[in-house]
């Protein structure tokens, strides 16, 4: 009786797996870069409205949004906005989210951080 052979099996199976390795991998990579997006559009949101709040009235608009882009890495581009009312300061930050490459294109929908926190009394 004759027995078969199955040398390069292995190879034949691996190169017909690695489209789907690769694809997977790249899922994966694009969900860690929206997940990191979140987390830098929380934490600059914060800053910002922390740093609105230890200022007069005529510098919490540009403090504010100074200390929020300065929270930014580079590759992530966004705007900060800060509003104020009834004791607080609110911050809102919006950033889109790179696609595989932090500073390459990106989708077409923004990821939005907001923070608030209250006036600090200047009495």
């Amino acid at each position: 009786m004759r027995r078969r052979r199955d040398e390069g099996q292995v190879t034949i199976e691996f190169l017909g797996m690695t489209p789907l390795i690769l694809v997977t991998l790249v899922l994966l990579w694009q969900f860690v870069l929206l997940g990191y997006t979140f987390t830098l559009a929380g934490n600059a949101a914060d800053e910002a409205a922390r740093a609105g709040t230890a200022v007069p009235d005529g510098e919490r608009q540009a403090a504010c949004q100074e200390a929020g882009q300065d929270k930014l890495p580079g590759a992530w581009s966004g705007t900060v906005s800060c509003a104020t009312g009834g004791g607080y300061v609110k911050a809102t930050v919006k950033l889109q989210v790179p696609v595989l490459f932090p500073g390459s294109i990106g989708f077409p929908f923004d990821v939005t951080g907001h923070a608030g926190a209250v006036e600090e009394d200047k009495d």
